[in-house]
């Protein structure tokens, strides 16, 4: 009886230290893109994060624009403790005062100055809006790479040339790099517009959003030069495809995975590690490897295979233009209406 008595002892105090251990356990709330993304989150990073923290991660799947409208509709009972968006909705997560004032990432110090966004937020990966070209059909016809946002214009790609629309990033992007290339810019659009119109839009086939879509149009030569992201032409080249990524001599235009913690979070403490975590640089070799973003820490060695795959090393990545997003923000919407009007009627 007493033997019995000792075990029952034990395994109530062993259920105890269980149910401590238990209540110890916090969890993060992520919000995050999906696809391949949410694959190496949870399989390669997550983990390693989970047993280091004593913490559970609870990933949100959602492209920047879902993330960014989940916050809005949680305001004031946010669900998420930290997000990963794209830099244009991240500034817009900014200045709606979702991200809280960094205090705590020390790996932010080894990072590029691109990646550091302000007090609010960082880059985690950068990928840049660049040129994709046909390798076979460029060489069967004696033409040079591209090599200059002006070749756009060239009558070469009449017909057989694709530029997403304004609603995708990649299109934005070509939109103000016309403007600055004509005298114009963020502040003085008109010079975009007038190109698009004039001079680059009559070699566009189609002004082309979805990535499946895009890669069909190459895959079926329909398409043999195009304006898209770094990342997303190295997707196109693992499959086989003769494609090559160009830079443009006046700079491909960077385009962030950025990561803020969201203001008045219980999990600030953790949200603002799980940043510093991603930032580290087998997770940053991890990203470019698999997801084609190059790596914003310095201090980060790539295998050559995928250094020449990603914006990688101070040489490129220093190169890369950046936007005003503060001014490209506020006038996206009359921007996109105009596109409407002007560009694809």
């Amino acid at each position: 009886m007493k033997n019995l008595l000792v075990a029952t002892t034990i395994l109530a105090g062993g259920i105890a230290v269980a149910g401590a251990a238990d209540a110890q356990t916090r969890t993060l709330y992520l919000g995050s893109y999906g696809g391949s993304s949410e694959t190496l989150m949870k399989e390669q990073i997550i983990p390693k994060f989970e047993a280091a923290h004593n913490v559970r991660i609870e990933f949100v799947a959602g492209n920047s624009t879902e993330n960014l409208a989940r916050l809005q509709a949680q305001r004031g009972s946010q669900e998420l403790d930290v997000v990963m968006l794209d830099d244009g909705p991240m500034y817009q997560a900014m200045q709606l005062g979702f991200c809280g004032t960094i205090t705590d990432i020390p790996n932010l110090a080894n990072t590029y100055d691109l990646a550091k966004m302000g007090d609010n937020a960082l880059g985690l990966g950068v990928v840049s809006t660049v040129f994709g070209y046909n390798t076979k059909v460029f060489e069967e016809n004696g033409w040079e790479a591209p090599d200059s946002w002006e070749d756009l214009a060239d009558e070469r790609f009449a017909g057989r040339m694709s530029i997403p629309p304004i609603s995708n990033t990649y299109g934005l992007h070509t939109l103000i790099m016309l403007a600055r290339m004509q005298g114009g810019g963020e502040n003085d659009i008109d010079p975009g517009f007038t190109a698009l119109a004039e001079t680059v839009g009559p070699n566009v086939l189609a002004f082309e959003a979805s990535p499946g879509r895009m890669s069909e149009l190459f895959q079926n030569e329909e398409v043999v030069f195009a304006v898209w992201g770094s990342g997303r032409l190295v997707s196109l080249q693992d499959t086989g495809y003769p494609v090559e990524i160009a830079y443009p001599k006046e700079g491909g235009v960077a385009l962030m995975i950025a990561g803020c913690p969201i203001a008045d979070s219980p999990n600030f403490d953790l949200a603002q590690a799980f940043l510093n975590f991603l930032l580290e640089p087998e997770n940053q070799a991890h990203f470019a490897a698999t997801q084609g973003w190059g790596p914003v820490n310095r201090n980060v060695t790539l295998e050559p295979d995928v250094a020449v795959r990603v914006p990688y090393g101070p040489e490129q990545v220093d190169t890369l233009i950046a936007i005003d997003w503060d001014v490209t923000n506020e006038n996206r919407q009359e921007w996109t209406r105009r596109w409407a009007r002007e560009i694809e009627r």
